[in-house]
């Protein structure tokens, strides 16, 4: 099951190969501290990862990244979220090292990034990583054009292919006619596609984006998300987006991780973060989500009814939002397809008996102990 959900565009021939990993994390700590501290010896490194950031804690030490491990997949779009100071974004910097783990893995196509030497790594974030933060970060002097073939130019790119390639992006985020205009003379949203076409005009195989949106007005915000997700289907990125937004997250999230006090708490898809949350702290960042944004046909089968011949028939993944008009017209149910064969009838019955669901974690007080927080700086 993907993330797909109402207002994104059909991504159902997007290949998102679950055998291939394009980016691996692998129990990345990061801690601040202002000397160095035998946390990692084979006698501490070997407690509950829980228990050793208190430690850090009660030393004085600050854990902002807490034995994170988790992989994304070829042409996938991981999310991650959390509360402001979660460790989200100190867990992307330590993916390109902008921040240097302390202690862990970090492998792109099996190679393990933290040993590799500064030169190496200067060479992969020009021509394998592409970046896009809050902050729009566009050099005030140089026009749409020239601040998009900024990352090539140092790349030294002949001028003809750079030409090329910066007209070929600038077209892909609509800023076609814009070439000339100053960064002063944009609106937030076309600044922002200034920035995103700037990180995608190196050609990345890896596309770190850290609350991009966050600073824009909600409906820009929206066409943005509706913008990324276009260009996701045409150039299926590998991505790692990072958000405190559950609606945003729902919106494009093939998968997510959801951060507290530096630690990974849940993964999954968003539907399964829904359904089944790990605990009342992912259950809370759930409860005001419109289920009918959320599940699909095929979480919502009526086990009573079989396919019939001029059934009308829908996509598996088609949200439930989309077939509640398409089941107010079509009473007797409609197939569930997937690989030209359906899997099951949803019914009006079916529907209302899975939005009627109530999982125990939203019911029941039955919240784990909270972590002590740590007073690092907001990630």
């Amino acid at each position: 099951m993907t993330g797909r959900e109402v207002g994104r565009p059909d991504m159902d021939a997007r290949p998102i190969d679950r055998s291939q990993v394009k980016l691996s994390c692998r129990d990345v700590w990061k801690i601040y501290r202002d000397e160095a501290a035998p946390y990692f010896r084979t006698d501490v490194s070997a407690s509950e990862p829980g228990a050793l950031a208190a430690r850090m804690r009660t030393d004085g030490a600050i854990p902002a990244a807490v034995d994170v491990s988790f992989d994304v997949h070829v042409g996938e779009i991981f999310v991650i979220m959390g509360l402001s100071g979660s460790g989200k974004s100190t867990v992307v910097r330590c993916l390109s090292r902008l921040v240097e783990p302390t202690h862990g893995e970090v492998r792109l196509d099996g190679e393990d990034l933290l040993r590799k030497s500064d030169r190496e790594l200067i060479e992969i974030r020009r021509h394998k990583m592409g970046m896009v933060f809050q902050s729009f970060g566009l050099m005030p002097h140089l026009n749409v054009f020239d601040n998009v073939a900024l990352p090539l130019t140092l790349q030294g790119l002949p001028v003809p292919e750079r030409n090329e390639r910066v007209s070929r992006v600038i077209q892909l985020v609509g800023l076609e006619g814009r070439e000339g205009a100053f960064p002063r003379q944009l609106s937030g949203g076309q600044q922002q596609r200034v920035g995103i076409a700037r990180s995608l005009a190196v050609e990345p195989e890896l596309w770190f984006l850290d609350e991009p949106f966050s600073a824009l007005d909600p409906l820009i915000r929206r066409q943005m998300q509706d913008e990324f997700l276009d260009i996701q289907q045409r150039l299926r990125k590998s991505i790692v987006f990072i958000t405190h937004d559950f609606l945003e997250a729902l919106r494009i999230a093939d998968r997510m991780m959801i951060m507290r006090d530096g630690m990974a708490v849940q993964v999954g898809a968003p539907a399964e973060l829904i359904l089944d949350p790990a605990d009342d702290y992912v259950a809370e960042f759930t409860e005001d989500v419109p289920m009918v944004r959320v599940l699909k046909a095929a979480d919502v089968i009526d086990p009573s009814q079989a396919a019939r011949d001029g059934m009308p028939r829908e996509d598996a993944d088609i949200s439930v939002e989309k077939l509640l008009p398409l089941l107010a017209r079509h009473r007797g149910g409609i197939a569930a397809m997937r690989g030209g064969a359906p899997i099951g009838v949803v019914t009006a019955a079916s529907v209302i008996s899975a939005l009627a669901h109530e999982n125990p974690h939203r019911a029941a007080g039955d919240a784990p102990q909270a972590q002590p927080r740590g007073d690092g700086p907001p990630a």
